[in-house]
C-alpha cells in the first residue's frame, strides 16, 4: 500500500517504534514497500541521521521516545526533493551497530530496523559524518540466524557498504563570480525572499499546532506573486515546498541569483504567552540584547536540528567572517530595516525596540544587503490567528513591497 500525491506513488511510514534489549536499542520503521536507506551518525549533539527515498510520514502524534533510556526526541522529513530524513537526538551516545529491512510475517508491512549500541563519546565521535554512513540496499534482509546473535560481525560486514558511496548531503551550490557589466545591464533589482525552516525542521509550534515552517511558506508565496504582479522585482525563493535547507545553502542561492536583497521570513514563539508584535532583525557584531542574542543561537542551530554534516568545514567556513565588504551590506540592511518599519507600524503590532540585531548565521552573506523577519510570536493566540489568516498575511506583504519601493528609490542596482 502506497500513498499518490500529484500523480506520484511514495511508501508510507505507517509506524516507529523502540525496544530495550540491555546491551543494545532497537529502533524500527514500519513501511509500506522495501526501500533502500542509509543511517550515519553526527556529534555535537550526538544524532542518528537516517536518509531514505522520499516517502509520506503518518507515524503516530506520541511516540515516548524519553522512555527509551538512549533516544531523546526526533524529527523528520522531506529532506530534499526525492529524500525523505529521520534525524533522531540521543541522550547519551548510542552507535550504529547493525541496520536491515526486514518483510512482516504478513507480507503488508516492511521494517527499517536499525540497532543501537551504548559506546563512550570518544569512540561515538570518531565514527560520524555521512562519509561513514551504513548502507542497506532495497530487499536486502540479513540471515535470522545473525540477528539472533545481533553482535556478530558478518552482519555488519555485508551491510556496511557507505565508505565508498557518493555522499548524499545536498550540494551547497556556489555563488557565481561578480560581473560589473552584467550588473550595469540588470534592469530589475532581485528580491531573495527565504521561507524559514522547513522539511524536517518545523520551527517553532503555535497554540493550536500550526508549524512556523507553513506560516513562513505562505507568507514567501503571497510575497513572491506580489513583487512579480507589480512588474518591479525579479523573485528568487530559497525553498518553495515543504523541504528541508542548510543556512549556507540559504545564502547561496541568493549569491547564486546574484539577489539585491534577502529577506528571511520566521515567527517566533516564547514562553511569554501575552507578548506580540513584528521585529525586524539585521546582521550585528554584537547582538542588540538577550533576547536577540538567544534568537540568533536558536536560528543558528536549524543545520543540527536537519541533521547537516559539518564536521568537513573549516571553522572559516562554519563562521563567515564579517569583513569590509559585509559592512556596507550590513549599513544597506540597516536602511532597508528603516523602510519596512515604517510600513508595517501602519498595517501591524510592532515588538518594542523593533529593529535589533544579533549574529545571524543567514544573514551572513558578504555581498547581499539582508534582513530577518519575525512576523509574530505564534504562542500569542491572537497573533497565532492573524498569521493563519492569508488577509492579514496580504498585508504584510503589501507593506514589505512598499518597503522595497521605498529603498529602491534610494539605493541603484
Amino acid at each position: 500500500m502506497s500513498k499518490k500525491s500529484s500523480g506520484i506513488v511514495r511508501p508510507i511510514a505507517s509506524d516507529f517504534r523502540f525496544h530495550d534489549h540491555g546491551h543494545f536499542t532497537r529502533i524500527v520503521l514500519e513501511i509500506t514497500e522495501s526501500i533502500g536507506f542509509s543511517v550515519f551518525q553526527l556529534a555535537a549533539p550526538n544524532r542518528i541521521v537516517v536518509d531514505l527515498p522520499e516517502i509520506d510520514w503518518e507515524l503516530p502524534s506520541k511516540l515516548g521516545l524519553n522512555q527509551s533510556g538512549v533516544l531523546h526526541r526526533m524529527r523528520y522529513g522531506l529532506f530534499k526533493p526525492g529524500e525523505s530524513r529521520l534525524v533522531i537526538d540521543l541522550s547519551k551516545p548510542a552507535g550504529v551497530m547493525t541496520a536491515f529491512i526486514l518483510e512482516s510475517s504478513d507480507g503488508k508491512y516492511w521494517r527499517v530496523v536499525i540497532d543501537l549500541v551504548h559506546q563512550e563519546q570518544a569512540l561515538f565521535s570518531d565514527k560520524v559524518g555521512a562519509s561513514n554512513r551504513l548502507i542497506v540496499n532495497r530487499l536486502s534482509s540479513p540471515d535470522i540466524k545473525n540477528l539472533n546473535e545481533i553482535t556478530g560481525s558478518k552482519t555488519q560486514k555485508v551491510l556496511a557498504q557507505g565508505n565508498n558511496i557518493e555522499n548524499l548531503q545536498t550540494p551547497i551550490p556556489q555563488p557565481k563570480p561578480s560581473d560589473k557589466v552584467q550588473e550595469k545591464q540588470k534592469k530589475l533589482p532581485v528580491i531573495a525572499i527565504d521561507a524559514g525552516h522547513g522539511g524536517i525542521d518545523p520551527g517553532a509550534i503555535g497554540i493550536s499546532g500550526v508549524k512556523e515552517k507553513d506560516i513562513t511558506l505562505a507568507v514567501a508565496r503571497q510575497l513572491r506573486k506580489h513583487l512579480l504582479k507589480t512588474g518591479q522585482y525579479k523573485v528568487v525563493m530559497t525553498r518553495s515546498r515543504d523541504v528541508s535547507l542548510g543556512l549556507r545553502q540559504r545564502i547561496a542561492i541568493a549569491r547564486r541569483a546574484s539577489a539585491d536583497i534577502f529577506v528571511s521570513l520566521h515567527a517566533d514563539s516564547i514562553h511569554k504567552k501575552n507578548i506580540k508584535g513584528l521585529s525586524v532583525y539585521t546582521l550585528s557584531e554584537n547582538a542588540s540584547d538577550k533576547e536577540a542574542e538567544k534568537l540568533a543561537e536558536k536560528e543558528n542551530k536549524a543545520d543540527l536540528l536537519i541533521g547537516m554534516d559539518l564536521s568537513h568545514e573549516s571553522r572559516d567556513v562554519q563562521n563567515i567572517l564579517i569583513d569590509l565588504a559585509q559592512r556596507e551590506s550590513m549599513n544597506l540592511a540597516a536602511l532597508l530595516a528603516e523602510k519596512l518599519i515604517s510600513q508595517l507600524k501602519v498595517q501591524v503590532t510592532l515588538l518594542r525596540n523593533t529593529h535589533r540585531f544579533a549574529g545571524f548565521a543567514v544573514l551572513k552573506a558578504p555581498d547581499v544587503p539582508s534582513v530577518l523577519l519575525e512576523m509574530g510570536y505564534l504562542s500569542n493566540r491572537q497573533e497565532e490567528r492573524l498569521l493563519r489568516q492569508f488577509r492579514y498575511r496580504e498585508k504584510l506583504v503589501v507593506a514589505i513591497g512598499r518597503s522595497l519601493d521605498g529603498y529602491f528609490s534610494e539605493v541603484s542596482v
